[in-house]
C-alpha cells in the first residue's frame, strides 16, 4: 500500500465478537442460491464470491437470527454486493445506468415484484424479487416503507457518487462523510435487524436522536475501517471516493500520513459510540429488551466487519 500499510494503524474494538452457528452451512446454500441465476460472472469472479464469505458477514451482524432467516438475510446481503461490483467495478457502470437500477428497484419494492423496469433486468431484478419474498410477506406495512427508505438513501448516495466519478470531481471530507454513510448500506442493514428478531420498533423509538446517532456513529466506523483495509484497490479506481483519499487530497499530506490521521479519528469516534450506547434510557419494559437487541446488532455491524474483513477473500490484503 501506497504510503503505508495495514498493519499500521490499530482498530481495537471493544465490542465482543459474534457468529450465527448457522453461518457456514448457511454460506454453502448461498453458493447454491447463486447459482440459480446465471451470473454473468466468469469462474473465477464466482469462485471469488464464494471464497467473499458473504453468509459469515451477515451471520456476525444478526447472530441469533433462524438458519432460514439467514438465508435470506445472506442473500440479500449478496444482492448488495453485487450492485456494488455493478456499480462500482471495474467496468464503471454510467451515471445513467445506476440511475436506472436505482429507479427499477425502488419501483420493485414500493409496487411489487410484477412493476417492471428497463434499468433493472436480468439476474440481479430476479435474485431480488427472491431474497425481498420473506420479508415481503413477513413484515408489517411500515417496516416495509422504513426498508424501501433506507434503500433509496443508500441507492441515491450510489448514484451521486458514480456522478462525481463522471465528472472526475473529489469529494471534501464534510462531502465525503455524509456521502459514506448512504453509500455503505449499514442503515438498510439495521432495518433488518427487526426481520431478523421479530421486534418491529415504533418510529418514535425506532428515528429517537439518540439512536440515530448510534447508528450514524457505527455506520461511520464500519465503513471508515473499510476504506483503510480496501484502500489499496481505492488508490486505483475510486476517484478519491475513501476518507483516507479525501484526507490526503484535502490536507495536501502523504496517503500513509492520511491513514494514520483516519485511524485517530476512528479511535476517537469508537470512544464516542461507546460513551452513546451507555447513554441510551429506558423506554420501558415492553420496548427495552426490543432496543437491546437493535442497538446490539448495529455494534455487531461494527465488530462484524472487522472480523469478516480480515477473513474474507474480497479484501486479500486484509
Amino acid at each position: 500500500m501506497t504510503g503505508g500499510s495495514l498493519g499500521s494503524p490499530r482498530f481495537d474494538c471493544p465490542i465482543p465478537p459474534r457468529l450465527s452457528p448457522h453461518a457456514d452451512a448457511t454460506q454453502e446454500w448461498l453458493s447454491s442460491w447463486v447459482a440459480r441465476f446465471d451470473l454473468p460472472l466468469d469462474r473465477v469472479a464466482l469462485e471469488r464470491l464464494d471464497r467473499a464469505g458473504i453468509a459469515r458477514y451477515a451471520g456476525r451482524i444478526y447472530p441469533d437470527a433462524g438458519e432460514n432467516d439467514l438465508r435470506t438475510l445472506a442473500a440479500l446481503f449478496t444482492w448488495f454486493f453485487l450492485v456494488d461490483d455493478f456499480c462500482d467495478g471495474p467496468r464503471h457502470s454510467t451515471p445513467e445506468e445506476v440511475d436506472g437500477l436505482r429507479q427499477g428497484v425502488l419501483r420493485l419494492l414500493r409496487t411489487g415484484p410484477r412493476s417492471r423496469h428497463p434499468g433493472f433486468t436480468g439476474p440481479l431484478r430476479r435474485m431480488l424479487v427472491d431474497a425481498w419474498r420473506a420479508p415481503r410477506a413477513r413484515m408489517p406495512a411500515r417496516w416495509r416503507v422504513r426498508f424501501t427508505d433506507a434503500m433509496a438513501h443508500h441507492l441515491d448516495g450510489t448514484w451521486r457518487e458514480s456522478v462525481n466519478k463522471a465528472a472526475g470531481r473529489v469529494p471534501t471530507v464534510d462531502e465525503y462523510v455524509p456521502l459514506r454513510r448512504a453509500t455503505s448500506a449499514a442503515y438498510v442493514s439495521y432495518t433488518l435487524v427487526e426481520f431478523a428478531t421479530g421486534q418491529v420498533l415504533p418510529d418514535a423509538v425506532y428515528h429517537h436522536p439518540l439512536l440515530v446517532s448510534i447508528a450514524e456513529t457505527a455506520n461511520d466506523l464500519l465503513s471508515w475501517f473499510n476504506d483503510v483495509i480496501s484502500l489499496e484497490r481505492d488508490l486505483a479506481d475510486a476517484g478519491g471516493h475513501n476518507l483516507v483519499l479525501a484526507t490526503a487530497h484535502e490536507r495536501g499530506v502523504p496517503v500513509g500520513t492520511a491513514v494514520t490521521l483516519v485511524a485517530d479519528r476512528w479511535r476517537e469516534t469508537m470512544d464516542r459510540f461507546v460513551a452513546l450506547r451507555a447513554a441510551v434510557p429506558s423506554f420501558g419494559p415492553e420496548l427495552d429488551r426490543a432496543v437491546a437487541v437493535q442497538l446490539d446488532a448495529v455494534a455487531n455491524s461494527v465488530r462484524g466487519t472487522i472480523d469478516w474483513s480480515r477473513e474474507s477473500a474480497r479484501y486479500p490484503v486484509a
